[in-house]
Formats: C-alpha cells, sequence, structure tokens
C-alpha cells in the first residue's frame, strides 16, 4: 500500500482495490490557508470566505440518533460570508484529483443563516457553469440533487428530511458510472439517479447565500482514473512480460518544449520529465539508441492513424551477445507496431 501525505491537510492512502482521500481539517491552525483549494461563486453576490475555524469538529464517530454525543474538537472548514443575494452559491474546490467512480462523504453543521441555511457538495465539478450538486437544506427542511449545465440550473429534485438545527450531520455522494446515489446521515435518501451529463470532474464544497456552514471528516473513496496511454502500457506488458521498461512521452501542457512521462512500467514514473531524445522523437520522428549493461534502450516516435507523432515512446530491452543497433531498433519497432494498432490519437491518450 502506497501513503502520501499533502500540506499537512490531506492523508491519501492507495489500498489494493483503489484509493483514499482524508480531508483532516481538524489538524489545521485556525485561519490557516488551504493551497490546493480555490473559492469560485456560482450566481451573483460578493465573494466567499471559506475559511479554518478552531474548536468546533465533530468526534470522528457521529451518532445522528443522539447529537448530544458527538462532542469533539480541532478545526473545522467554515463558509462564513453572509451576502444574503438570492442566487448566490459560494463552491470551494479541490484541485487535485478529477474522479470518476467514488464515494465523497462529509459531516456538515448549519451554523446560521437569515436567508438561507444549506450545505452540500459539488461534484463531477467541470468549470463554474458545469457541475452536480447535493445539498441540504435547514429552513426548506429538504434535501435536494440538480445539476447547472452552461450556466442553466436543472430543477432540483428530492424529499423533505428533518435535521437537528446546529449539530453534525453527515452528506454522502457515489457516483458509479452514470449512477449517482445521495445519501443523509447513512442511508440512501432517494432512488438511484442516472445521469450522463458528467462522467467525471472535480470535487468541493457548497453552500448558498448567506448561509454559514461548517464541514469536517471528509473522505473520498475512488477507484483512480488510469489514462488510456497507461492502459496502453499495461496490455502490452501483459503480451510481452519480458519487456524491461516501457514508458509514453507526450508535450508538457504547459510547455511545448519539455515531455513528461504519460504512462509507465513504473508508475512512480509518471509526470516526471523527458529528456531530449523524446522531444526530437515527437517534433522530428528521430529514432534514438543507447546501451546500459546488458540493456538496449530505444525511443521511438508513436503515430496516429495518419501517421502524425503524437507521442515517444522510449523501451528498455534486455540485449543479447552480438546485438547490432539495427537488430534492437527492428525488436523495438515490432513492439511499437503492437501499441499503434490501438490507433490513438494524442487527445485518447491523456483520456
Amino acid at each position: 500500500m502506497r501513503h502520501f501525505f499533502l500540506l499537512g491537510c490531506l492523508a491519501v492512502t492507495w489500498p489494493a482495490a483503489g484509493a483514499e482521500l482524508q480531508f483532516s481539517f481538524g489538524e489545521l491552525a485556525a485561519n490557516g490557508s488551504l493551497t490546493n483549494f480555490h473559492a469560485e461563486v456560482f450566481g451573483g453576490g460578493g465573494p466567499a470566505a471559506w475559511k479554518i475555524l478552531p474548536g468546533e469538529a465533530p468526534s470522528g464517530f457521529t451518532s445522528f440518533a443522539d447529537p448530544s454525543k458527538n462532542s469533539g474538537g480541532g478545526s473545522v472548514l467554515a463558509q462564513t460570508s453572509q451576502d444574503p443575494t438570492d442566487e448566490r452559491f459560494p463552491l470551494y474546490i479541490y484541485d487535485g484529483d478529477k474522479f470518476r467512480n467514488f464515494r465523497f462523504t462529509t459531516q456538515f453543521k448549519l451554523v446560521s443563516g437569515g436567508a438561507e441555511q444549506m450545505a452540500g457538495v459539488v461534484f463531477r465539478f467541470q468549470n463554474t457553469s458545469n457541475f452536480y450538486v447535493a445539498r441540504v437544506s435547514g429552513l426548506g427542511k429538504n434535501i435536494r440533487f440538480y445539476k447547472v449545465v452552461n450556466g442553466v440550473r436543472s430543477e432540483p429534485i428530492g424529499p423533505g428530511c428533518s435535521l437537528v438545527p446546529g449539530t453534525w450531520h453527515q452528506l454522502s455522494v457515489q457516483c458509479d458510472g452514470n449512477q449517482i446515489g445521495i445519501g443523509l446521515d447513512g442511508r440512501l435518501v432517494m432512488p438511484m439517479l442516472g445521469d450522463n451529463t458528467f462522467a467525471e470532474g472535480k470535487i468541493g464544497f457548497w453552500t448558498k447565500s448567506d448561509a454559514v456552514s461548517y464541514f469536517a471528516n471528509a473522505v473520498v473513496d475512488y477507484t483512480p482514473i488510469m489514462p488510456a496511454a497507461q492502459a496502453l502500457v499495461n496490455t502490452v506488458l501483459r503480451q510481452q512480460p519480458r519487456i524491461l521498461g516501457l514508458r509514453i512521452y507526450t508535450l508538457a501542457a504547459n510547455n511545448t518544449n519539455t515531455t513528461t512521462i504519460l504512462a509507465s512500467k513504473d508508475l512512480a514514473e509518471r509526470g516526471q520529465p523527458g529528456t531530449d531524445a523524446e522531444l526530437a522523437a515527437i517534433r522530428d520522428g528521430t529514432v534514438s539508441f543507447g546501451r546500459d549493461h546488458g540493456t538496449v534502450l530505444i525511443t521511438l516516435p508513436l503515430h496516429d492513424r495518419n501517421g502524425d507523432n503524437i507521442a515517444a515512446v522510449r523501451f528498455k530491452l534486455k540485449s543479447f551477445l552480438g546485438e547490432t543497433q539495427d537488430n534492437a531498433v527492428n525488436r523495438a519497432r515490432i513492439l511499437l507496431n503492437l501499441m499503434q494498432q490501438s490507433g490513438s490519437s494524442a487527445e485518447d491518450l491523456a483520456r
């Protein structure tokens, strides 16, 4: 199992069947900043005010049957601005991974609000004009799901619910393909919803108007999205297990003069920069060759259906006695042809 810790407020673990992302706001100092989130506002009104506040977090186990047992401590994430503009929706978006199939759970508390008392989560977020929302209303005594497409809100759907004011509750969203489940306090509150509008996207927290809401103990259990390039590498390695190393490089998104590893036999290498050899393969179709302690290294351009260079592929193969450069390159070309049978485009590889 691999473990990662981000910015002192997030812990990521990678179990065999998937991954877990924990938002541990309780460990943060008051008024601390979250550099891996950013604030947005959908609709009108002034900016949101997302802060870390001390001493309000619930215990790790929340009793929904008896809220008096939910004593705890530590910090919480809070939306504290109180702009009463009706069509104003503050969002706090996680800038890390996108998520496709996942379960997002958070505890929340409705603290105050004259126009609204709401809290929710945003998911499969594309931008401020395209996303899903699941939210609860203390004043309206209901839970609702809706989507925003090209800046237009759909009609909210969902049942009524009873919330104990000023206490901690739990909201959850589960996405499996086009199936969406909404849960409140540990139980599903409406039939599974089917919607194909957004297949994946970012996650975040949500409020409305002048609602002051707290969030704590948020967790995302998810299946990491595998780029098509990595699936292609995995397929070739299953067919040719004697390959010692295999990487696919593409041009870096923010700099067309550098390359980055998009897929690799060693997953830890993904995202690392490439060399001039990979850049030359993509730009000019250059083939590079090298030797290293009984192995040969060959870098070749990967073509799309039209023969255009879309990526660079680097093979590490075991060498044999008397092998020439031409022999090694020909072996690599045979493997490259297997990969090119997928007919992928540059866009396909990154998906």
